[in-house]
Parts: C-alpha cells; sequence; structure tokens
C-alpha cells in the first residue's frame, strides 16, 4: 500500500511503519480504538483557515481539541477557522479522514500541539482512510517544519 504520503516520507528517508485498519468512521477516535493504541498519541491532522496567514496543517491528540482563539494568537491574526471539508480535500489532494501533512498537493506550513513531543512514538495519517503510520512525533515535527505550541482548550 503507497501513498503520495509514504512516498514522500521514504525519499525523506524517514522511519515510519504502516499500520492498515479497517475503517468506519473518520477520526483518530475511531482509529485508535480499531488499533488499541492511546487516543492521546494518535495525531488528528486539521486544516485551519488563518486569515490573512493562508492555511495550516493543525497536529493535535485525538484526546484533545484545538482552541482557535489561541491558534490566531499565536499566529498573530483576527480570527483562525477549520476548513471545511471540500476545501481541505481540495488543498491537499486527500479525503477527510486520511489527510496527512506529508505529500499534500499544497505544502502548508505546520503548527503542532506541543504534547505529541513527550511520546516515543505516535499514529498520524497515512495519506488515505484506514491507514495510519507509527512514526517519532520528533521525526514528523522534523520534517514538516512544525512551529510548536500549546493550542489545546483548557478544562
Amino acid at each position: 500500500m503507497s501513498t503520495r504520503a509514504i512516498k514522500f516520507l521514504q525519499s525523506q528517508g524517514m522511519a515510519f511503519k504502516a499500520i492498515p485498519y479497517e475503517h468506519k468512521i473518520k477520526g483518530a477516535q475511531f482509529a485508535a480504538q480499531a488499533l488499541r493504541f492511546p487516543l492521546q498519541r494518535t495525531i488528528k491532522t486539521l486544516v485551519v483557515h488563518a486569515g490573512s496567514r493562508g492555511y495550516y496543517f493543525v497536529l493535535m491528540p485525538g484526546s484533545d481539541q484545538l482552541d482557535l482563539k489561541i491558534l490566531a494568537k499565536v499566529l498573530g491574526v483576527k480570527r483562525a477557522q477549520m476548513a471545511d471539508s471540500e476545501t481541505a480535500e481540495k488543498l491537499t489532494g486527500y479525503q477527510t479522514g486520511g489527510i496527512s501533512p506529508f505529500g499534500s498537493k499544497k505544502k502548508l506550513p505546520v503548527i503542532m500541539h506541543k504534547e505529541l513531543l513527550q511520546y516515543d512514538d505516535v499514529l498520524i495519517n497515512g495519506g488515505q482512510r484506514g491507514l495510519v503510520l507509527l512514526m517519532d512525533p520528533k521525526d514528523i515535527r522534523d520534517i514538516t517544519n512544525a512551529e510548536v505550541y500549546d493550542v489545546a482548550k483548557k478544562g
């Protein structure tokens, strides 16, 4: 099984393990349950519009919610909002439920939630529904040139 995401990582010499699973429902929670993997170590890849700064990938633990107000403040814009599915798919070339920050049609800057870096390995979408990649989160940060912030809702 090969996707643009996998081809991109291979071209960069990155270490990962591709793990297929039966996709029934999109979302990190379903993937984590299907693979019996901790939700806080299963990354959801969000596409967010940050006003004049354009679109970003935001990598969040499946267990957390993105705080759009904090993200807007971090990026120095008035407002940030989630991209709709159609826009996210058009920008990335991936279906929602399989969006990966690797090998995206349009290269988007990446924001990574800082708590992800405390783990030795995490799961992240591999570029199609029902395929995740087991990787070191530090490698994800490095290969995407991600900026790292605490962008989760509190409480």
